[in-house]
C-alpha cells in the first residue's frame, strides 16, 4: 500500500494488531466499498461512479482519493486523452472474494424470499458459486472452528 497512512507507527489505526481492523479503517465505509464494487464492473469516471452510487460529489471525491492513497485505486489518462479515469491496483483487485461475500450474504440474508435481486454471473452467464472457506485439508471452517491467534 502506498500513502502515509500504513504501517506500525500509524496511530488512527482503530486496532493495529487486527487486519479486520485495519482492513475496516481503509474501507470499511459503505461508500467505498460501492466504489469498489463498481471499478470491478467497469466504472471508470468520477460521472458513471456518481451515477452508479448516486453520492454525493464531495464525499465520491474524498473517497477516491482515500482509495487511490492507500492503493487501491490509480489513476491514469482515458484512452481518448482528455480526462482521467481510475483503475483497480492488484490491491483493489484483491477486494473481489470480500465483495462477493457481502454480495451472496446479502442475497441470502438481506432480500425477503423471491425478492429480485441482481446476480454476479461468471463469463459463461453461469451464477458464480457460493464462496466456502475451507482449511489447509479442504474441509470448511468457519468461526466455530477458528480462532485468532493474537500477536505478543
Amino acid at each position: 500500500m502506498t500513502g502515509g497512512t500504513t504501517g506500525p507507527a500509524n496511530p488512527d489505526w482503530t486496532d493495529p494488531a487486527c487486519p479486520v481492523a485495519r482492513t475496516l479503517d481503509l474501507v470499511g465505509d459503505r461508500w467505498s466499498l460501492l466504489v469498489v464494487r463498481d471499478a470491478m464492473d467497469g466504472a471508470r469516471s468520477f460521472t458513471e461512479f456518481q451515477r452508479r452510487t448516486g453520492i454525493a460529489r464531495n464525499i465520491l471525491t474524498d473517497r477516491l482519493r482515500k482509495l487511490t492513497a492507500h492503493g487501491l485505486l490509480a489513476q491514469r489518462t482515458a484512452p481518448s486523452g482528455r480526462r482521467q479515469e481510475y483503475v483497480l491496483t492488484d490491491a483493489g483487485r484483491d477486494l473481489f472474494p470480500v465483495v462477493l461475500t457481502l454480495r451472496q450474504w446479502g442475497e441470502r440474508h438481506a432480500f425477503a424470499p423471491g425478492e429480485a435481486h441482481s446476480t454476479l454471473v461468471d463469463a459463461h452467464g453461469a451464477p458464480v458459486p457460493e464462496l466456502t472457506p475451507t482449511a489447509a485439508d479442504g474441509t470448511p471452517v468457519d468461526a466455530a472452528t477458528t480462532h485468532v491467534r493474537k500477536v505478543e
